[in-house]
């Protein structure tokens, strides 16, 4: 097997510098097709600045990104979009006014290109309402369907942002820090969930709650100071004295 057919997302010498501070510094990442992918690491090792990049929401200073093989590097949000690259909990939930299956049909309105068509009837949106009940179904808020989502509980309000991510038939998901703010019992819905969604797609995920990653994760990639630190699975990557060091204990 290639890279290309192997590898969905690849990155080389990835950098990013802000006024003489490196943020992401020579990441070179390669996430395998299928793979539930973590990226740990402190606060300030650079998660999120290489999710900005990725999602082209920020310009490398160096470095290219690939996705299937293709060079996005100097692609646009939307281009990289259209190629199956969503980025959950920012194409979110935000129109707490409305219902979650509302909410659901317009990320389906903006997959078949119809987000602006505000001169059609209503009735026309229906046709919609089949696909969006079957993703509340999928991530268990069919009790919810005609809920106002700004009156949902929170960890429900997250599953729905999957539900809406979902609506975008994404190849690659990428889910920032999904279980933040939970208790106990919808961090482990939530990571049921993330496991049922991953099937026939690929997950690359920044996460704090380590719980979450040894149970989740296929690869984790772990970042200090914007640099690789270490990759590998679970057990390899916590036995890693260097992690312990600079995340495990801070963790702890």
């Amino acid at each position: 097997m290639n890279d290309t057919a192997k590898y969905i997302l690849e990155t080389e010498s990835l950098t990013k510098e802000f006024k003489g501070f490196t943020a992401v510094d020579d990441v070179n990442l390669k996430v395998k097709r299928h793979d539930i992918h973590a990226l740990i690491g402190p606060n300030g090792a650079g998660k999120t600045t290489v999710f900005n990049l990725l999602t082209k929401f920020l310009v490398p200073t160096r470095g290219t990104i690939k996705v299937n093989g293709t060079d996005i590097t100097a692609s646009k949000p939307a281009e990289i979009s259209r190629m199956g690259v969503i980025r959950s909990f920012q194409i979110s939930a935000v129109f707490p006014h409305m219902t979650a299956r509302e909410n659901v049909r317009v990320a389906l309105q903006r997959k078949l290109g119809t987000s602006f068509h505000f001169w059609k009837p209503l009735s026309s949106l229906n046709v919609l309402n089949e696909r969006a009940d079957e993703l509340l179904h999928m991530v268990g808020l069919e009790r919810f369907t005609d809920s106002v989502v700004g009156d949902m509980p929170y960890g429900r309000k997250r599953a729905l942002e999957i539900a809406t991510t979902l609506a975008l038939e994404p190849e690659l998901m990428l889910l920032d820090e999904p279980t933040q703010g939970m208790g106990r019992e919808d961090v482990e819905r939530i990571t049921q969930l993330i496991r049922k969604v991953s099937k026939d797609r690929t997950i690359l995920m920044v996460e704090h709650n380590l719980g979450v990653v040894s149970t989740l994760c296929d690869r984790i990639t772990v970042l200090q100071r914007g640099a690789i630190l270490t990759e590998g699975n679970y057990d390899e990557v916590s036995s890693d004295p260097r992690v312990k060091e600079a995340y495990m204990g801070k963790a702890a």
